[in-house]
């Protein structure tokens, strides 16, 4: 008996099915850079030994570690009063280190909600220092991004945290926001850790950056942050040594053992970016796969997102069906034609399309291909 899934697979006439990951995190990395890991991870450049055992101190791998700082350096244009620090661990670290060595006792830090990941950080900010949310989109579930003038900033706030693009909502801003007046001239700290380096970013805007890599750049387990310098030496007496800016800076991410295999293919990644065109082209990419995807959900009557479209992340997304009870069923003929990691998280449900730097374009065309079908079949 012919299955429902073989027969959209037939109408699709795949023969050999390759996969394409759109999962969140972690996530599909460039194929040419995993290559490269398999080439290299038995005997790295003919010293008879994998990168996943060389001594962090060795000469072999602070060379890496050098290129891939100049590397990362030339991409985003970071300035030189900046410190690019690869720290161990997730985003969700930095969430608890930025209050912990950016605000005193009195300080009070500003939060403007998103959508999930803003919500936790601003959480975890306030067990740790005084937390002014200055804006939510939480009323309308997180579909939009706040109205500048209507965000009401603190008085004199020791920072201003945002999330540049929330993976669950799948809510991006833009550009860096320009604050409103009530807000003042304040620092700015962002987690980018699902848009980085998929775009030119104003790096001296910011007086934080950081992003987990497991959307852009390497395996989960390493995360970059772009400290400046002038922010450095703020942290408390009592913060541990691992969370402290400062310290981090003056050993060159060094000071315990860092996650060298992750950072071996971060820097692999970066040069791999560099030879596509750097982030001007990663934007291009992105933005062509996404819009391709937006056009197409627009479009169809048995697919929507529920975004508002100046606010559509260009990395994550999000779509239903018109009926959800055909939410399963298009999950597992999805994965039988390659098409994986499509679910939406639970607290939203449905679907969702992840499309990091790794992602090939002829994936997202793949999965409209199949989208085409099955709204044809079940509609």
């Amino acid at each position: 008996m012919i299955t429902e899934m073989k027969i959209l697979r037939m109408a699709l006439k795949v023969a050999t099915t390759p996969i394409y990951n759109f999962s969140p995190g972690p996530a599909m990395l460039p194929r040419e850079v995993m290559q490269k890991v398999r080439e290299e991870f038995l005997d790295w450049h003919g010293l008879g030994m994998s990168i996943a055992e060389m001594s962090h101190r060795s000469p072999a791998f602070t060379g890496i570690a050098e290129q891939s700082v100049r590397d990362l350096s030339e991409l985003l244009g970071i300035p030189e009063n900046y410190r690019i620090l690869f720290l161990q661990g997730g985003a969700t670290h930095v969430m608890s280190m930025a209050p912990l060595n950016l605000c005193r006792e009195t300080d009070c830090a500003d939060y403007v909600i998103t959508g999930n990941w803003s919500k936790r950080a601003a959480g975890e900010a306030g067990r740790l220092t005084n937390v002014n949310i200055a804006a939510s989109s939480a009323d309308v579930n997180h579909t939009t991004i706040p109205d500048r003038e209507d965000w009401r900033c603190s008085e004199k706030p020791a920072y201003l945290y945002f999330c540049d693009n929330e993976t669950i909502a799948g809510v991006e801003f833009p550009s860096a926001p320009v604050l409103p007046d009530s807000c003042g001239d304040t620092v700015l700290v962002s987690d980018m850790t699902s848009n980085f380096l998929s775009r030119p970013v104003q790096v001296d805007r910011y007086g934080l950056i950081f992003a987990g890599a497991q959307k852009n750049f390497a395996p989960a387990g390493l995360t970059i942050a772009l400290v400046r310098e002038d922010l450095l030496g703020r942290a408390r007496p009592d913060v541990p040594f691992l969370y402290d800016f400062r310290l981090l800076a003056e050993h060159g991410s060094m000071f315990n053992t860092p996650p060298v295999f992750n950072w071996y293919v971060a820097g692999l990644t970066f040069a791999w970016i560099r030879q596509q065109g750097g982030v001007e082209r990663m934007h291009e990419n992105a933005l062509r796969r996404s819009g391709k995807l937006y056009d197409f959900i627009d479009a169809n009557d048995f697919y929507s997102n529920p975004v508002e479209k100046p606010y559509r992340s260009r990395m994550n997304v999000p779509f239903v069906l018109a009926d959800a009870d055909l939410d399963r069923t298009f999950l597992d003929a999805a994965a039988d034609n390659g098409l994986v990691e499509l679910k939406g998280h639970r607290s939203v449900g449905g679907m969702r399309a992840s499309m990091y730097n790794g992602m090939p374009e002829a994936g997202v065309d793949t999965l409209i291909e199949f989208m085409e079908h099955f709204a044809s079949r079940y509609a």
